[in-house]
């Protein structure tokens, strides 16, 4: 998250770790193997919110540097990691303006979910080419997000109807001041000292209870207990009575999720031509 979205996700924080998708863990085993990590490594997860990413990484290095602006957000981060016995995460406060004054010393990757679309993305590149060692990548991930080739959940269009009923909570995520840009991650990173982009997911089915459902949707900055305000309870009420009334058959609603990863590396060097 970058500064311009500090307070926005504050309200979220008892629901964002317990109800936003977690990452596939295939992803964790893939960058385990992809850069050799044995626990010496160092890792920058920027915009770490809770831990989605930082909690596992903690597990495959030495050490994960964890910065985010939202001090709620580091402080349920962590709780988390207290709570499931994991170290070797240094939290601080902090955004992408501030990164090169936090002294975060060398990394040999630098990880971001969501947050990557919050950030000024040229300056921030360029940063990072500062701070991640030779054979290092910056790592762009995300779970959950609208894919053309996977088909919404069937009762997205409830959740949707309920939601535009309320003032404040009809603002699409694409707009306002965490958008997304009208230029590419993929565009940004080829003009970047890390244009050799590789590009993987992993596709997952997730089953949710009403609660569930629920609990997600406080979740986002659009339909946080902040922007619903006195009307939370009604929009709570609202929401569970819809779904309640499609009566999934196992009482579950289901959705296909994604993870994916941008890996992004500096160029190869050119091999010298033999004598």
């Amino acid at each position: 998250m970058e500064s311009s979205g500090r307070g926005l996700f504050a309200s979220t924080v008892p629901y964002y770790a317990r109800f936003r998708p977690a990452y596939d863990h295939r992803l964790f085993t893939l960058l385990g193997t992809r850069f050799a990590l044995d626990g010496t490594q160092r890792v920058l997860d920027l915009g770490a919110g809770t831990g989605a990413l930082t909690l596992p990484l903690a597990a495959l290095v030495r050490e994960v540097v964890a910065v985010d602006p939202e001090p709620a957000m580091l402080a349920e981060g962590r709780r988390l990691a207290a709570e499931t016995g994991v170290d070797g995460i240094d939290w601080r406060q902090g955004d992408s303006h501030t990164l090169l004054d936090l002294n975060v010393g060398p990394v040999l990757l630098a990880v971001m979910g969501a947050s990557f679309h919050w950030m000024d993305r040229e300056p921030l590149l360029q940063d990072l080419d500062t701070l991640i060692e030779p054979g290092g990548a910056v790592v762009l991930a995300t779970c959950g997000a609208r894919h053309e080739d996977l088909d919404p959940p069937s009762w997205l269009p409830v959740v949707e109807e309920i939601r535009n009923r309320y003032p404040g909570t009809n603002r699409r995520p694409d707009s306002g001041p965490g958008a997304y840009p009208d230029v590419r991650h993929e565009n940004v990173l080829l003009r970047s000292p890390f244009p050799r982009i590789e590009t993987l997911h992993w596709d997952r089915t997730v089953r949710r209870t009403v609660d569930e459902v629920v609990g997600l949707q406080l979740s986002y900055s659009f339909t946080s207990p902040a922007a619903l305000g006195p009307h939370r309870p009604a929009f709570e009420h609202d929401l569970r009575q819809a779904l309640t009334a499609l009566r999934p058959e196992d009482g579950l609603f289901e959705e296909r999720i994604r993870t994916e990863a941008v890996i992004a590396r500096r160029p190869e060097r050119e091999k010298p031509s033999p004598p």
